[in-house]
């Protein structure tokens, strides 16, 4: 289970900073620290975004399939993942810095509430 823990945080990671990132572009331009949007540009972050967060989908099923967790978990990774999917698409249909936000903020949650899962599904 420690695996999995870890490889959550690692697929999860990419696509919070990201999203970070791609709001404080300005900021990482001017003191010249290379961030994805300052050397890629903002729309290869937004599509480096939607791939992990499809990964971070995909890691986050593995506890289920190995029988670590339930069905408690399983659900609340299915909508958790749906829903981050879905934030990562509208931020490559709308480059702005609210949709930016709130996947940034999105992300803050779906980390808590995805582990607050596991609790409640080892609990139960």
């Amino acid at each position: 289970m420690a695996v999995y823990l870890f490889a959550i945080v690692f697929f999860w990671t990419p696509p919070h900073f990201w999203a970070l990132s791609l709001l404080m572009k300005g900021e990482y331009e001017r003191v010249g620290v290379p961030m994805l949007p300052v050397v890629r540009g903002e729309v290869e972050t937004r599509r480096q975004i939607l791939l992990y967060a499809v990964l971070l989908y995909a890691v986050t099923q593995l506890p289920f399939c190995a029988g670590g967790l339930g069905a408690i978990y399983l659900v609340a990774s299915l909508v958790l993942g749906g829903l981050f999917i879905g934030g990562a698409w509208l931020l490559t249909q709308r480059a702005d810095r609210r949709t930016a936000l709130r996947l940034y903020l999105f992300s803050l949650a779906y980390l808590a509430l995805l582990f607050g899962a596991m609790v409640a599904d080892v609990k139960l």
